[in-house]
């Protein structure tokens, strides 16, 4: 899925995803300080992604959890 308006994208595309972006926000983040790199990624093969891309820069990031049912 993507939706896009003026200079920003919304998309699920996991291949947009800037690991080192999300890594460095969560690993300052109270509640995932020190989270290893692997953490992140193995998090973000098993949940729905979004990824808000401003003239294709990655700014911002959500994951939905899901059992996959």
């Amino acid at each position: 899925m993507q939706w896009t308006k003026d200079n920003y994208r919304i998309s699920t595309d996991k291949d947009t995803i800037n690991l080192n972006y999300v890594h460095s926000f969560l690993s300052q983040s109270y509640w995932a300080e020190n989270v290893p790199i692997d953490v992140v990624r193995r998090s973000i093969e098993g949940s729905l992604c979004f990824v808000l891309l401003k003239s294709d820069q990655q700014i911002g990031f959500a994951r939905v959890i899901t059992d996959g049912a």
